[in-house]
Formats: structure tokens, sequence, C-alpha cells
């Protein structure tokens, strides 16, 4: 697909492949469009359910584009579409969840960004440079390196051996507050709500229901995310985000956390490639 050989391209015309493109992923993939890595292919399921919609390009297989900070996204419907959509300045999405892609795109570095928990399928072998976004990846063993994305001192490590560390289950906090901020669905069923992500909501009142049963902020705050209205959903499944420090423009820009991700992926690549 690209037009020189892998080993012969410039740094500029490096491959960059990112299984995902949720919230995290679109923040590595701003950081590293910014750096002027403009060959990027996102790669998503048929029905993403992301929760931070307004920095997500996964959007864009909903409605065909998504921009984030000025940066869009557009679906290609098929692998031969996305060097035209390079060409245009964009980033490609393409629905391909088992990235079967790979061999027609060659990437130069192969980055798993789901935060599956777990390994999806993801090999070494994929690409020159492969890396595993948090834990459920061993570096040396099923990719090159691993990225830390458990919040303290080591985010954003670049780990050349082993593993990042384990999944706590509780979520980061922001503004001293963890598992309150999250918003997940009591039951199983279809979500439905009639507010905005912005909207600002305060402890005890409904944002949403999930079949008949309501869904109420726990703490006040601005509605950071929510997922798609009609969505179906399992019990327990994250469906919302409340940000106690209210802050609107946040709902639209990415996150320290995605930033300082998206800085650990340009440090492996060019500590691989800029040499």
């Amino acid at each position: 697909m690209a037009a020189n050989s892998a080993r012969d391209r410039r740094l500029v015309e490096r491959v960059v492949v990112i299984r995902g493109a949720g919230e995290q992923a679109s923040g590595i993939a701003c950081r590293l469009y910014r750096a002027n890595f403009r060959r990027i292919l996102m790669l998503e399921t048929a029905s993403p359910l992301a929760v931070r919609r307004l920095v997500s390009f996964c959007e864009a297989v909903h409605d065909g584009e998504m921009t984030v900070e000025g940066i869009t996204a557009v679906r290609a419907g098929r692998v031969e579409e996305v060097a035209a959509i390079w060409g245009a300045g964009g980033i490609a999405v393409l629905v391909d969840p088992e990235a079967a892609s790979l061999p027609l795109v060659q990437p130069d570095l192969f980055l798993d960004a789901t935060l599956a928990k777990r390994n999806l399928g993801t090999s070494i072998g994929d690409a020159p440079l492969v890396i595993g976004l948090g834990p459920g990846f061993t570096a040396g063993v099923d990719c090159h390196q691993v990225i830390e994305t458990n919040r303290g001192h080591d985010l954003g490590r670049v780990i050349d051996a082993g593993e990042a560390e384990a999944d706590t289950g509780i979520p980061g906090a922001i503004g001293g507050y963890t598992s309150e901020r999250v918003l997940r669905a009591p039951v199983a069923g279809r979500f439905e709500s009639d507010r905005m992500i912005g909207d600002l909501v305060f402890a005890g009142e409904p944002v949403g229901r999930v079949g008949a049963v309501e869904v109420r902020a726990a703490i006040d705050g601005v509605l950071r995310g929510m997922i798609r209205p009609g969505a179906v959903v399992k019990a327990g499944l994250k469906i919302g985000d409340v940000d106690p420090r209210s802050r609107k423009d946040y709902c639209s820009t990415v996150s320290e956390k995605a930033r300082a991700l998206g800085g650990a992926v340009i440090e492996a690549l060019l500590a691989r490639y800029n040499s």
C-alpha cells in the first residue's frame, strides 16, 4: 500500500496501525498526527461503544467521520480506500477487529490499544515494532514493548521486558473520586437518555435509564462522557462518566492520560526508527 517498501520508508512515511479507536487510542493518534506521522490506520469493531464520544475516533464508524481537536478521521469502507484518506490529510478508520488487513498495510508499528486487559490476538510477528498498551501483554513474548497505563509514577513508561502493572479494577481518581464518578448499567437492556455530554448533573439526579431502571449520578459534576442512547448493554458495563472538576471544555479535549500515553508511543517509535 505504501509507495516505498517498509525498509526504505523515511520517518514521516512510517505506517502506524492502531487496534482500537476509543478515547486513549484516539489521544495517541492525535499526538502521532501532530508529530507528523500521517499514515495512521485505526481498526475497530462494527459497533463501538465509546463513553467519551467527543474525543473518540471510533465515532467515525457510526457517522462516517469524526474530528478531535481539529484532526479528522474518516471511515474507510475497505482497506483499498485507506491511501486516499491519508492523501487527503485524514486518519483512516476501518472496521477490522481481527486485524486481517495487516498483511496489505504492512505497518511499521502495530499498537494494540484496545485496553481489553488481555491479548485479543496480537502477535510479536505482526509488525517490525509491536506495542501492547497496559496489562495483558508481555514484552519480549507477544509484543516488543509494553506501555504502562496505570495512573501514577510510572504512567507512560516504555517497558522492554515483562508486563505492565496488573489491573486494579478501580478507576483512576479525579477530584478525589474513583468509582463514584463512573456510571454503570444497573441491569442488562437498552440504554436511553435525554441528557447531553457536557450537561451539569447533581448527585442523585437521573441521567438515563436501562430498560425501566434509572441511572443516577453519584456525585456533582459535568457529564464528560456517555455511550450512545439506544445501545444495548449488559449489566455492569460502563455507560457514562461524571467529572467533578465541572469543566465543560474537558469533554471535547484529550485527557492528560491519553497525552502521556501518546508521548510514550512516540518515544518507542523514534527509538526504533530514528537511528
